[in-house]
């Protein structure tokens, strides 16, 4: 069974369809650049352009960065403040037709994806999906089961956000090298690991694509550290998981 998933990025919009036995895209993705300022209508917009590439007319998931309950946004962190109010799923299916669209936090969809199909499959005890880019999202697991939003790429290190000191687009703004750039996740880890007592993080986002050039930098941790198995394609593998189980 394939479902149509969508995940929207601070610097890409990406999505295709997935075929939910594999846990894999049925497609290869198609990516738009995230409209600056991304406001909620541009998005939008911009979502109906990736569905509409694939032709696609059916059930649709979509991540979005930041707090969402009952598809209303409560925060938006990397996009524009615009959206905090905003009823993502009716603006959105709006956008396309009347097609049923279901929306969930960008870290949660991932998170799923990974306990499901890739590096938490079967791990009980607590799990924390990380994913580093424009900023740092999370996903919490107890026994498989999701604690939503947590948003934890907001707990405070060295006086600021997480993420303003340790995702991904940090490391690219400031040239931090991949030494540099391992040692201020690894602070951040060390500070998420005293907090919930992980026995897993999965690290995910692009940059788990080039896992080899930074997690063997960070030790002294007592979680297992891996990086996720569908990398930055778990994000649109959950969208499609939570239009399938709506």
């Amino acid at each position: 069974m394939n479902v149509f998933g969508v995940d929207i990025g601070g610097s890409g919009i990406k999505g295709a369809p997935v075929d939910l036995e594999r846990g894999d895209l049925a497609e290869p993705r198609h990516k738009v650049l995230t409209p600056h300022p991304a406001t909620p209508d541009d998005v939008a917009g911009c979502v109906a352009e990736v569905v509409e590439h694939f032709g696609w007319s059916g059930p649709i998931g979509v991540t979005f960065p930041g707090v969402v309950t009952d598809s209303l946004i409560r925060t938006a962190a990397n996009v524009d403040k615009s959206w905090i109010g905003v009823d993502a799923a009716a603006l959105i299916g709006g956008r396309l037709g009347g097609m049923p669209v279901t929306v969930l936090n960008d870290a949660d969809a991932a998170g799923v994806a990974e306990m499901t199909f890739g590096a938490g499959r079967g791990r009980k005890g607590t799990v924390i999906m990380l994913t580093f880019g424009t900023g740092i999202g999370s996903a919490v697991f107890t026994d498989g089961q999701l604690v939503p939003n947590t948003e934890l790429g907001h707990l405070e290190l060295d006086g600021h956000d997480a993420e303003k000191r340790a995702s991904t687009k940090v490391k690219e703004d400031k040239d931090l090298s991949w030494e540099e750039w391992a040692h201020r996740v690894k602070k951040y880890l060390a500070h998420v690991e005293m907090l919930f007592s992980p026995e897993l993080f999965i690290v995910g986002g692009g940059v788990s694509r080039k896992a080899e050039k930074f997690l063997p930098l960070i030790k002294g941790l007592r979680a297992e550290l891996v990086p996720a198995e569908l990398q930055n394609n778990a994000g649109i593998v959950g969208a499609a998981m939570a239009a399938r189980s709506r």
